[in-house]
């Protein structure tokens, strides 16, 4: 593989409970129940424009959605300084495919501002060549959107291209674009519904990026 294509959390950064608790209280504050810890883990790697008019409920009031997001951006951006860490070797392993002559990029449901932050603030913003947002995509995970978006950008052969991540909706978006997928099992909350996807390749470990 040469171009590795990453989702953000849970696949490059631990940010621990920090989506689930920012989710709940961002729904709080707007006057909602909060979801459970189980609901949020399950819609994880989507971004909240595609679950949260859901969860919400038919009753809430669409003119009132936009707070809804805001609460919970707000809520993330306080809560993810403190509990957003890169997974143990990431560093390294981005280092050791740069050096490589892999070219690297980020496919995240984040949207691009709040993802440009957390890569900058986590020091590892240099080794990436390009980045895909929330806001940058017409249809979001587990569409094809973001990796086709790169794949055209930058002229990418798709039989040498990788989609990398934790969640089934990482997996099935890459294979909806034709390139080639990795699970993440270091930080899954459900391995079996990466096996389910059949990825190219499923990992315990993030070094092992370095054996593709």
């Amino acid at each position: 593989m040469k171009n590795f294509l990453f989702d953000f959390d849970g696949t490059i950064a631990d940010s621990g409970e920090t989506a689930i608790l920012a989710v709940q209280e961002g729904f709080k504050k707007t006057g909602l129940k909060a979801p459970s810890a189980r609901t949020v883990r399950y819609y994880m790697g989507v971004p909240i424009e595609a679950f949260f008019p859901e969860l919400a409920g038919p009753d809430f009031p669409e003119e009132r959605i936009e707070e809804l997001y805001d609460n919970f951006r707000q809520a993330y951006q306080e809560l993810e300084e403190s509990s957003t860490t890169l997974f143990e070797g990431m560093k390294e392993t981005l280092a050791q495919l740069k050096a490589d002559g892999k070219d690297l990029y980020v496919v995240s449901s984040k949207i691009s501002t709040s993802l440009k932050r957390n890569l900058d603030t986590l020091g590892i913003s240099e080794y990436f060549t390009d980045i895909i947002g929330s806001d940058q995509v017409e249809n979001y995970k587990p569409a094809p959107d973001g990796v086709n978006i790169i794949v055209d950008r930058h002229g990418l052969d798709k039989n040498e291209t990788i989609m990398i991540g934790d969640a089934k909706y990482d997996l099935q978006m890459g294979k909806a674009a034709g390139v080639h997928t990795c699970g993440c099992a270091w930080d899954t909350y459900d391995i079996e519904l990466l096996k389910k996807e059949e990825p190219t390749y499923l990992f315990d470990k993030v070094t092992d990026l370095l054996t593709i």
